[in-house]
């Protein structure tokens, strides 16, 4: 039906006929010239029709915006007074000759441009429409590029792209699964995939050493911006591998996304292990385009007479911490700390201390802070010489547990880089490596930081002897303070993996149950092997500099895992429920069928 994209139209098709179809941008009578903003997903060019025109005159003069056209007319040069130096396509025109329009459009429920200020609930109830802006567009055609790009880049390095079951059995990954009822196999149960992990894991066992899959994973979950319920991992697996090995193909895939779509240049990953970004920033994925960093002041404050201090100071459990920033005096308000204060609350701090350094000569007089009273001179000195504090600059301290000083003193740390534009770089990658094995949960047990399928750097009898202490042999990529993707060797020792679910009190009986297939696919011949998972709707919403996936996914759930679209999730009726052999307790919507039997 078309011989363009609107978009394409250039100078090298002038005294060309073409033929185009698209959406009304926009419509505007001239002096009884008539002017139509032609819009496609590769552009906006300008349609000119004018009196003589005849039958299609009369007609572009009842289009509306939005309508449907085909067009078809001669590309000529715009006078150079009317060229549009903003427009991709504002150098040249398409005369009319012939118009058809091929549907009308009711007036759309908000303007479908760039400065859109209607909520997010209503552009998701009419995603249809809200994905005709050119903000949208542009950004699932780069997801476009980035999925071809990425299929490129793994295939050239020897993987072959194998899907795995959406369908398939619970098993426990950390989150709530999505559970399908079985109408062949009454009261059981398929789960949807909360990860391909088990499948690829068998996969190499079968002998495909390089395994990739572009994959829809699905986690029943509590919803946040870089959350979804359903959402898209670029899952990679390989074996006779060590972490190395996967980190570099892992790094050569992203490197070349940047490089080829972005034409940014991310240089080579530095490497840190997660004690180190703990101690120096206050979380396992830093972002190391700010410079401030944690510093560790507790045993400067064992002995202070300033409680608040020196209870951390002295608790195996708790942490004492400073910040400082450069120049901080003149760029802080008092007021602005004490929205700061405010902010480290939402982490558990019970306060945020802190010392504007006005004279650091005069111990005495030229430190300012309601607590620097209960600080003797001596620790206040040695204080100032470790943060290499300078005049005019502020200094805020954490102290409590050492989860809340890290998560908030963290978080402070990447909002007054925001603030106050401290960047260093645009970008700034890294990979955390040496993860602990597990963690302590809410009810006082372990549970694994990873996944139960990840190998320990120890040996068994390590492993069991002191569980907590033991460091696995997992690593995240992190790009400006967001986790990119994370992987592990995995265990392929059927030994080894007995004893982690055994760290995990995971019995024999149900290690069995739930992962018996697993248990038996190691006894045959299991290769060493490992991989990586990387959220591809976070990698899209980073190279797009977008504020949610919920804008690079086509067709996203509310906060509340609702499709708005389709009014999903809907209820079904008691045939339906009678045919999976299932029974609600509420009661059901209206049906003309009969209710379904107990």
């Amino acid at each position: 039906m078309r011989s363009h994209y609107c978009g394409d139209i250039r100078q090298g098709h002038i005294d060309e006929n073409v033929t185009l179809c698209g959406w009304v941008d926009r419509r505007r009578d001239h002096g009884g010239v008539i002017f139509i903003d032609l819009r496609d997903r590769e552009g906006i060019v300008q349609v000119v029709f004018d009196p003589d025109g005849g039958e299609f005159f009369e007609l572009a003069d009842t289009v509306r915006g939005e309508y449907v056209l085909q067009v078809t007319g001669k590309v000529r040069a715009r006078d150079t007074a009317t060229v549009n130096a903003s427009m991709a396509t504002g150098e040249i025109e398409v005369f009319g000759t012939e118009l058809k329009i091929l549907n009308a459009s009711e007036t759309p429920p908000f303007q479908l441009d760039d400065h859109i200020q209607v909520g997010e609930e209503v552009r998701l109830k009419y995603r249809y429409l809200d994905l005709r802006r050119k903000e949208m567009q542009s950004s699932l055609q780069l997801r476009a590029k980035i999925s071809s790009q990425v299929r490129q880049s793994l295939e050239s390095q020897g993987f072959l792209d194998i899907e795995t079951p959406i369908l398939t059995r619970a098993t426990p990954e950390g989150a709530r699964d999505y559970l399908v009822p079985s109408r062949t196999h009454e009261g059981k149960f398929f789960a949807l995939p909360q990860s391909p992990q088990l499948f690829k894991q068998l996969l190499m066992v079968s002998g495909f050493d390089r395994y990739y899959q572009i994959a829809r994973c699905f986690r029943d979950e509590d919803l946040r911006a870089d959350r979804q319920p359903e959402f898209t991992q670029i899952d990679i697996e390989a074996s006779f591998v060590e972490e190395q090995q996967v980190m570099d193909v892992a790094e050569t895939m992203v490197s070349d996304l940047f490089s080829k779509v972005l034409n940014v240049d991310l240089g080579k990953f530095p490497h840190m292990t997660y004690a180190e970004a703990m101690d120096r920033y206050g979380s396992d994925k830093p972002d190391l385009r700010v410079p401030l960093e944690l510093v560790e002041i507790g045993d400067l404050m064992k002995g202070v007479e300033f409680k608040v201090f020196s209870g951390p100071a002295n608790d195996p459990k708790g942490r004492i911490a400073a910040m400082l920033v450069a120049g901080g005096n003149e760029k802080m308000s008092r007021k602005q700390i004490d929205n700061y204060t405010k902010f480290v609350g939402i982490y558990g701090a019970k306060g945020l201390a802190y010392i504007k350094c006005n004279d650091i000569a005069d111990l005495e007089e030229g430190l300012q802070s309601p607590i620097v009273k209960f600080i003797p001179v001596t620790v206040r000195a040695t204080l100032i010489e470790r943060m290499g504090a300078q005049n005019g600059d502020l200094i805020f301290f954490g102290a409590d547990t050492i989860k809340v000083v890290n998560e908030s003193l963290g978080a402070l740390r990447c909002k007054l880089g925001e603030d106050l534009d401290l960047y260093t770089s645009k970008w700034a990658p890294l990979w955390v490596i040496d993860f602990p094995m597990f963690e302590t949960d809410d009810k006082g047990g372990l549970t694994a930081i990873h996944h139960p399928f990840t190998a320990p750097s120890v040996g068994v009898d390590e492993l069991l002897k002191d569980p907590e202490e033991s460091l696995s042999r997992a690593y995240d990529m992190v790009l400006n303070g967001t986790e990119l993707g994370g992987g592990s060797i995995r265990i392929h020792d059927q030994g080894m993996q007995k004893a982690v679910f055994k760290v995990l009190g995971i019995s024999d009986e149900e290690a069995q149950e739930k992962f018996g297939f697993l248990l038996d696919a190691l006894k045959f011949g299991a290769p060493p092997h490992g991989g990586v998972a990387f959220g591809l709707d976070r990698i899209v919403m980073l190279m797009t500099e977008m504020e949610s996936i919920r804008d690079v996914i086509a067709f996203p759930k509310t906060q509340s895992a609702q499709c708005l679209v389709t009014d999903a999730p809907g209820s079904v009726d008691a045939k339906q429920l009678k045919e999976l052999h299932l029974r609600l307790r509420a009661p059901l919507a209206p049906s003309t069928d009969k209710p379904a039997e107990s």
